[in-house]
């Protein structure tokens, strides 16, 4: 039975068409007084993995924000499977699964790598919803250059695992 929340499944990570890889050591500020990372942070970790993803796919939040559109979280959905702990080094992965209109649905997988031989342990799943607005806050459509470059990422690196399969 596939991980599942909201939509959001290990499988659809794997059929995803760009995945970005954020590799992460868990701080002492990150814990509790048991050295087990507190909840809350996990939501940081999907900024950064988010904000990864853009860097990685040339599109600069900094630049879509002087163009003067805004992505604010609309909604945010996590499910905790097993917990993070102090000095252990996690990857944030992070996949465009969803682009509308005037939004987009970032979805994740916090994992922490198996030692030699071992499999990796899926630590999250989740997702967050975000949508376009002005600096007024006003919801508004993606700009078309804005989707396309979206659209490009989605598309090329499809086309890039489809040209390694073939090889």
């Amino acid at each position: 039975m596939p991980l599942s929340l909201s939509g959001v499944t290990i499988e659809d990570m794997i059929n995803a068409s760009h995945v970005d890889e954020t590799t992460l050591r868990v701080r002492y500020a990150e814990t509790d007084a048991m050295g087990v990372v507190h909840h809350s942070q996990y939501v940081i970790w999907f900024e950064v993995g988010r904000s990864s993803f853009m860097r990685n796919a040339n599109l600069s939040y900094a630049g879509i924000e002087q163009a003067g559109h805004q992505f604010r979280i609309a909604e945010i959905g996590i499910r905790y499977r097993a917990p993070a702990c102090y000095d252990q080094v996690v990857i944030v992965r992070t996949w465009l699964s969803e682009l509308h209109s005037r939004g987009l649905t970032f979805s994740y997988t916090i994992v922490r790598p198996g030692a030699a031989g071992e499999l990796e342990q899926v630590l999250v799943t989740g997702f967050t919803k975000v949508i376009c607005t002005d600096r007024a806050g006003q919801v508004h459509r993606l700009p078309a250059e804005l989707r396309q470059a979206f659209e490009a990422v989605v598309t090329l690196s499809h086309q890039t695992a489809l040209s390694s399969a073939a090889q």
